[in-house]
């Protein structure tokens, strides 16, 4: 469901009308795949005595004074709805007809004037416009998502400024004006439901300093500790030579002991690149 939102500053004939071509124009200008413009017109009537007149694109007094206000909105092909109030008892075929004939004729011009400025939806979606992505998580890893009191959820909200909510199925809905922001929200998540594998390159963030090495995040909310001997291919005297806080590296996970705990080596990664090279 798409919702249009027209802000109405001021009023001298139909404001619905014009809504009707301006929300056309928009969700083309948006990058929103509809198939043709839409375009409205309201008309009203004069009648005096056996005098009666149509009027086409009423003005606010022309609607006032005036015994009719009938609103058209439709494509080159047809109608797509329509409105219409009268003050007096009731309209004759002949004055319908006549209604809806000079609808269709201005209708078109107009049509003409949208389709000139912008004849297509635009190839690609506005940068403006919402992104809304969705994922799947493991029913059991939902309370991993969140975290304690909301903390991890927040903390993702707070990095990626993408809105994201998830239900008791475990589907996850991530919403940002931005895409890049959104695909980030994403990833953050699915990153926190996988379960690391060993053998793979992850880009870590080292987080603590010890003497026998340096624990780093390798995953949101995943840490592992890189011992002093995986650090480098040569001997390193202290962990500050190669790495201090908040540094990023490669690592490779080369197990998960008994207890859960990740073992990381940087030295394996070197390794790995200079056979490539």
């Amino acid at each position: 469901t798409i919702r249009i939102v027209s802000e109405i500053l001021e009023s001298n004939g139909s404001s619905s009308m014009a809504t009707v071509c301006s929300g056309s124009l928009s969700l083309m200008d948006a990058g929103v795949p509809i198939k043709c413009h839409v375009a409205g017109i309201a008309m009203g009537l004069i009648m005096e005595g056996s005098e009666v007149r149509v009027l086409t694109d009423i003005l606010g007094d022309e609607d006032h004074l005036g015994d009719m206000d009938f609103k058209v909105a439709g494509t080159r092909d047809g109608i797509t709805a329509f409105q219409m109030d009268i003050k007096i008892g009731g309209l004759t075929f002949e004055i319908m007809e006549e209604a809806l004939g000079k609808a269709r004729t201005a209708r078109m011009k107009i049509l003409d004037v949208m389709e000139e400025t912008l004849p297509r939806p635009r190839a690609e979606i506005s940068r403006y416009a919402p992104r809304i992505l969705t994922c799947m998580v493991p029913v059991d890893k939902i309370g991993t998502v969140i975290g304690p009191s909301g903390k991890m959820i927040r903390s993702i909200i707070e990095k990626t400024g993408a809105k994201i909510d998830i239900d008791d199925s475990g589907l996850v809905v991530i919403s940002s004006v931005d895409v890049n922001s959104a695909e980030q929200a994403r990833e953050i998540v699915l990153s926190l439901v996988v379960e690391p594998e060993p053998g793979t390159i992850y880009e870590a963030v080292v987080k603590k300093i010890m003497d026998f090495g340096a624990f780093v995040e390798f995953l949101p909310g995943k840490e592992g500790l890189v011992h002093i001997s995986e650090l480098s291919e040569g001997r390193v005297g202290k962990v500050t030579d190669v790495v201090n806080l908040g540094d990023k590296l490669h690592v490779v996970l080369k197990k998960v002991d008994r207890e859960g705990r990740y073992n990381l080596s940087r030295k394996e990664y070197l390794l790995r690149q200079k056979k490539k090279d």
